[in-house]
C-alpha cells in the first residue's frame, strides 16, 4: 500500500522515512529508475513509498519547496546561520553571502552569534553594534556574549515549532556545539579548530533530522566558502531586505543601485540607514556574478 512521509536520514543509499500517519520509521531504498532519471532523494524530501516488504521503496519524490546543495537537504523553512566571533573570525562578507544564498532559496535566515566570550568588552560592543544593524535590516539575531545561556537557547528553540530548521555557517563556527546545548541527547561530534588555517574541520558526516521542540532540526556539514552562481544580477538587489524597503521609491524599475539617478537605496546609504559594509558586499557580489557570466 502506498504511503507518504518525509526522509529524515540518508546513509549509504538507504533512506529512513518518517510515516505521516503513525510516525513509524521505515528504512527504504530508492527505485532503480531514479538513477536513470538523475533524481537523488534528499533528507527533508516528502515522498510516497511502499513498505509491504522487509525493505521499503521510495516510489516518488513529491514536489520540493526548495533545496540546498551544500548541505544536501530539501523543504527547509528556516536556516540558523551560526556566525563565529573569533576562531574563525567574524566575516561580514561571508555572512552576507550565506544570507543571500538562503534568501535565494526562499528560506528564512536567522543569525546566531557564537564565541563572543573570546572577545574583550570593546570588540564585543563593536560586533554587537554591527549585528544590531542586521536586526534593523529585518533579520532575527541572537547575539548574547554568553552564546549558550538558557534564555537565548529557549528563545531559539521557540522558533522551531512546526518548521524544518537547518543549521549552517562557516566550518568551526560551532553548529554542533550549539545543537548539543539545545539537546544533549544528540551527542553530535565536535572538533577543535584548525589553528593553521583558521577554519574548522568538517565534523558532521551526514545530514539527519531530529525532532526538537515540535519541529524537525538538521545538523549539517559546515563550509568555508560558497558561490553565487545561481543568483542573477537582477535578483541580487531583491535578496537584501533593507534594499527592498527603499527600492520601490527608486526612479527606475529594476534599479541596480549603482550609478542610476534618484536611487533611494543610495540615498538611504548616504543617510546611514543602510550599512556601508552591506552595500560594499553587494557591489562585490554584483561584480562576482558579472565576472562569472562573462566566463561562462
Amino acid at each position: 500500500m502506498e504511503r507518504t512521509g518525509r526522509i529524515i536520514k540518508s546513509i549509504s543509499g538507504f533512506y529512513d522515512v518518517l510515516d505521516d500517519e503513525n510516525d513509524e520509521l521505515i528504512r527504504t531504498r530508492a527505485r532503480g529508475n531514479f538513477r536513470k532519471r538523475k533524481i537523488k532523494p534528499l533528507v527533508g524530501d516528502k515522498v510516497s513509498f511502499d513498505a509491504t516488504g522487509d525493505l521499503g521503496y521510495i516510489l516518488e519524490i513529491l514536489p520540493r519547496e526548495n533545496s540546498l546543495v551544500r548541505p544536501p537537504i530539501a523543504n527547509i523553512d528556516q536556516a540558523i546561520v551560526v556566525t563565529s566571533s573569533a576562531e574563525p573570525n567574524f566575516s561580514s562578507n561571508l555572512l552576507d553571502k550565506i544570507l543571500i544564498n538562503i534568501e535565494h532559496n526562499d528560506i528564512e535566515p536567522l543569525i546566531y552569534l557564537t564565541k563572543a566570550d573570546l572577545l574583550d568588552a570593546e570588540k564585543y560592543a563593536e560586533l554587537k553594534d554591527i549585528l544590531g544593524r542586521y536586526r534593523n535590516a529585518g533579520y532575527q539575531v541572537f547575539d548574547d556574549q554568553d552564546s549558550y545561556n538558557d534564555t537565548q537557547i529557549a528563545n531559539l528553540e521557540a522558533t522551531f515549532a512546526d518548521k524544518v530548521t537547518v543549521f549552517t555557517g562557516q566550518s568551526g563556527a560551532g553548529k554542533s556545539t550549539l545543537l548539543n546545548h539545545i539537546d544533549t541527547e544528540l551527542g553530535l561530534a565536535t572538533a577543535a579548530i584548525s589553528q593553521t588555517l583558521n577554519r574548522g574541520k568538517h565534523t558532521t558526516r551526514q545530514v539527519s533530522l531530529f525532532d526538537i521542540s515540535g519541529g524537525l532540526v538538521a545538523d549539517t556539514p559546515g563550509f568555508s566558502s560558497i558561490d553565487l552562481q545561481s543568483v542573477t544580477v537582477e535578483e541580487l538587489p531583491t535578496l537584501f531586505p533593507e534594499f527592498r524597503e527603499y527600492s520601490a521609491g527608486c526612479q527606475f524599475r529594476g534599479c541596480r543601485h549603482v550609478n542610476e539617478p534618484n536611487c533611494k537605496v543610495k540615498e538611504a546609504l548616504a543617510e546611514g540607514e543602510i550599512m556601508q559594509s552591506r552595500y560594499d558586499n553587494y557591489l562585490y557580489f554584483l561584480n562576482e556574478i558579472n565576472s562569472y557570466k562573462k566566463r561562462y
